[in-house]
């Protein structure tokens, strides 16, 4: 006999990659906020227990939906070219893509590391633009309990350490205690005596940031893009010969849009538009929804094939057609059309495979926030520093963002260096819907794994019944080049048999792998969360 469940259902829920930021976005609930003050909440403590992934000098993409106002819309805070970049800035140093699919190489690595490898910081705009049309509680409450854990300390967490560690050097990027010893802030916060990364268990505490975030938290998003925190930005670029000026941060907007609204078996599947990944993820859908899955059987030979088959040619069109639309025009209509979908799955039957070299741009060095309150609102916002630049504002506690590294040096493409310019990300945040209710949100850091690992939660989610835990922690594969990518739980039966219809694979060391999806679902008027077991966090629910 089953035991009976004596724990309480829950209404209103946050899911993170960081505890802290869990701990910060549910305090924020149970204080009476809004999902959004709460999402906002977890996203600034996000920035101070998460530094390389994310941080007020990031750039953010947040989706809401807000029953209450009727309020449904997409804010991306994508960081945009400064005003001094020239599309062949880096074109004589270009040494070409790197291997694993993440960014660009040119010599020095001015592109991702120091003054010149940063974009005007999106995030602090993006969370004023949403609270000030829909927050509850007062701005500064925002900032509480990040403030607390700048002033008393963080432990080193075992994700945090892994990236403190990480050598990129094999894929042409720097090693990230590098970049955590580029400044001398940086080494006094982040490393040891001996010059290596704090390690698991110790402490780390930033005054610096704590100040910084009072001051944000007192005089608003204007002292970060005209005031006190502006002029600290514009004076570490000029000290280190960046490019971002006083008119950059002065004249930042938040680019705004109503979400790609995509059917898919009675559900619709509220997606960011371009330049976010959000149409590269409804095009699978709508490519995938013409095959009975669920007769396929789950993660066989024949149902990995044919999610890969979709995962290429999405990606194929990704890299032709998706950019800034400011920039260039984005075919989305005819991307998720019937026709074009019922074509592409023609191809799939007929046994025709899909060549992509690679398919990605942008790196894994990101997070995410799902958040949904009692009276139905639900927000989901992935926020990231791209590749970190490892330049921490002189004084301030905060690193930029590297998103140059995301730019292709080589003049006249799609995602070609210009002033004021998005490049394309992955992040997805996304939200569920059945009948016009809200039923699902999610999203995931992992770059170019990203749109992969949202398709299959989404798929887990809506095809085969699970409940979001159970989607999240499902073994996933990745096909982001011509090498299907097969986490360590997926049988070496299934690799051999996909080998043998001629596919490449790969197998990931990882038991969890590709992406890092977090989400919520709410099928019944009460919260289940789920928290992918690769990173740190959990959901918690009030």
């Amino acid at each position: 006999m089953r035991p009976e469940r004596r724990l309480p259902s829950r209404r209103a829920m946050v899911v993170a990659p960081q505890p802290e930021a869990v701990e910060a976005g549910a305090a924020m609930l149970a204080a009476g906020g809004n999902a959004l003050d709460a999402a906002l909440a977890c996203a600034i403590a996000q920035g101070v227990v998460d530094p390389m992934m994310c941080g007020i000098g990031g750039i953010a993409t947040l989706q809401v939906l807000d029953p209450k106002s009727g309020t449904h819309t997409v804010l991306n805070g994508l960081g945009t070219c400064p005003g001094a970049a020239r599309p062949d800035m880096w074109a004589a140093d270009f040494l070409g893509e790197c291997p694993d699919g993440f960014g660009y190489r040119v010599r020095g690595y001015e592109n991702e590391c120091g003054a010149k490898a940063v974009t005007v910081p999106g995030a602090v705009r993006v969370f004023a633009e949403a609270h000030g049309r829909l927050g509850r509680k007062p701005w500064a409450s925002l900032f509480e309990a990040a403030i607390g854990f700048a002033t008393e300390g963080w432990i080193i967490r075992p994700h945090v350490q892994a990236m403190f560690s990480l050598d990129e050097r094999p894929y042409g990027r720097m090693s990230y205690p590098e970049k955590l010893g580029y400044t001398e802030d940086g080494r006094r916060l982040y490393l040891r005596e001996d010059g290596t990364p704090k390690r698991l268990g110790e402490v780390v505490r930033n005054p610096e940031l704590a100040a910084t975030l009072r001051v944000l938290a007192e005089g608003g998003a204007e002292e970060f893009y005209r005031g006190r925190i502006a002029r600290a930005i514009v004076a570490a670029m000029e000290a280190r010969g960046g490019l971002i000026s006083a008119g950059d941060l002065e004249g930042f907007r938040v680019a705004e849009g109503a979400p790609l609204r995509v059917p898919y078996r009675g559900y619709e599947l509220a997606l960011p538009g371009p330049p976010a990944g959000g149409v590269v993820v409804g095009e699978m859908l709508r490519i995938l929804e013409r095959f009975d899955l669920v007769a396929l059987g789950y993660n066989t030979p024949d149902y990995i094939a044919v999610v890969a088959e979709a995962m290429k040619i999405a990606g194929i069109d990704k890299e032709a057609h998706v950019g800034d639309p400011a920039f260039q025009e984005v075919p989305v209509g005819r991307l998720l059309s019937e026709d074009y979908a019922e074509e592409c799955a023609a191809r799939i039957r007929r046994g025709e495979r899909a060549s992509l070299t690679r398919a990605g741009s942008d790196a894994p060095n990101t997070t995410h926030v799902s958040c949904v309150d009692a009276d139905g609102m639900m927000v989901s916002m992935t926020h990231t520093l791209a590749v970190p630049s490892g330049l921490i504002v002189p004084g301030m506690g905060f690193m930029l963002n590297g998103a140059m590294n995301w730019m292709d040096p080589r003049p006249g493409r799609a995602g070609s260096i210009a002033p004021g310019k998005r490049r394309y990300s992955s992040m997805t945040p996304t939200i569920v819907l059945r009948e016009g209710k809200p039923v699902a949100t999610l999203g995931a850091p992992g770059g170019a794994w990203i749109t992969v690992g949202v398709a299959q939660v989404l798929l887990n989610l809506l095809d085969w019944g699970m409940g979001m835990q159970e989607s999240v922690m499902a073994p996933r594969f990745s096909a982001t080049s011509e090498t299907i990518d097969l986490s360590n739980r997926i049988p070496r039966a299934t690799e051999r048999a996909l080998q043998a219809m001629g596919y490449a694979t790969k197998r990931s060391y990882q038991s969890y792998a590709f992406a890092g999806v977090h989400g919520i679902a709410v099928w019944d008027g009460t919260a289940e969360g789920g928290a992918d077991p690769q990173r740190d966090g959990y959901a918690a629910g009030v």
